[in-house]
């Protein structure tokens, strides 16, 4: 089977994003990637493939450690009430399965149903190195803050950026 990084590290080359990946047991959740990554450097994220009620697609990419109420998150987006998307679609749109959802999988969009929200918070200090899954949940790939907006953009989305920290307060 072809490896679906391939395409990826391709593109990021072209684009001349410096990146570094590291190889691992396959992850499927937070608490397994927090407790099997060891000391690798930098932010770490959750990946939510979001469907709302009209059927308008979210890829919204939060730190880690976010509590995310799907009940006010979409308020933040200007969107209808919002629930999770299924793996079918997850797999037609993005093309990754659940474990490996990622903004790197953008790169699959062609048609460009989803539009993507970040927490600010990845974007907070131009030094600190953001981790995702390259379109597969064994192995994890190191990207500046700089470097994550350049692929983004590049592929022809405008990202919205979130302050989930405060989103959160607001709403407790």
């Amino acid at each position: 089977m072809d490896d679906p990084s391939t395409p990826l590290f391709d593109y990021l080359e072209k684009l001349g994003i410096d990146v570094s990946t590291v190889e691992h047991a396959p992850l499927f959740t937070v608490e397994e990637s927090q407790s099997l990554r060891g000391d690798l450097p930098g932010m770490h994220s959750k990946n939510l493939f979001l469907k709302d009620k009209k059927g308008e697609l979210w890829l919204v990419v939060a730190e880690e450690d976010r509590a995310i109420r799907l009940n006010h998150l979409h308020k933040k987006l200007g969107c209808n009430r919002l629930s999770f998307g299924n793996a079918d679609l997850l797999l037609k749109v993005l093309g990754v399965v659940p474990g490996s959802v990622t903004p790197f999988a953008l790169i699959n969009d062609t048609s460009k149903q989803v539009k993507v929200a970040f927490d600010e918070a990845f974007f907070a200090s131009e030094d600190t190195l953001l981790n995702f899954h390259p379109l597969r949940n064994d192995r994890t790939t190191a990207i500046s803050p700089a470097g994550l907006l350049k692929f983004v953009t590049s592929l022809g989305y405008a990202p919205q950026m979130l302050n989930l920290e405060d989103e959160i307060a607001q709403s407790d």
